[in-house]
């Protein structure tokens, strides 16, 4: 099923609040990093997900996204046909209101990293902005996660 991704992007000034949750560790590389098509093998817990992205709008708001899950040896067998340097990184769900914020904590390259997503269902949806919220990256090519398996944060 293909759908609207509605999604903005933030840094995080720091990290206290994570001690209170449990995160998830995320392999994920990139088949193309083509701003126009974007595709992505994930592997999270148990699951594998194959995902295509399409171009952002010019605010960076909004793109098509679709997304399968496969097994896990699928996402084993296409990560080795991704481009270098897959990312690594550890994902927590942390709710706010009635959002919940993706924080992810990238690891080895991109050690040091730290960005909040949050979904929303709108342009215009109003959201809970809590203390640890750091500048808004929404739109900014430079902390996709397609740029940063190319050009690593440690390099910036």
């Amino acid at each position: 099923m293909i759908n609207e991704e509605i999604e903005r992007k933030f840094l995080v000034s720091n990290t206290e609040f994570l001690k209170e949750y449990q995160g998830v560790q995320l392999i994920q590389g990139y088949l193309t990093t083509d701003p126009c098509r974007t595709v992505r093998v994930r592997i999270q817990e148990n699951g594998g997900y194959l995902t295509i992205k399409g171009p952002s709008t010019d605010d960076g708001l909004k793109r098509l996204e679709w997304e399968k899950e496969i097994s896990i040896s699928e996402a084993e067998a296409l990560l080795e046909l991704c481009l270098p340097m897959p990312i690594h990184k550890i994902r927590y769900k942390i709710p706010i209101g009635t959002h919940f914020f993706e924080v992810d904590l990238f690891q080895k390259e991109n050690a040091g990293l730290i960005i909040a997503e949050i979904e929303l269902n709108s342009e215009l949806d109003e959201f809970d902005a809590p203390e640890w919220l750091g500048e808004e990256v929404t739109g900014n090519n430079k902390y996709y996660n397609s740029y940063i398996s190319k050009n690593p944060f440690s390099t910036w």
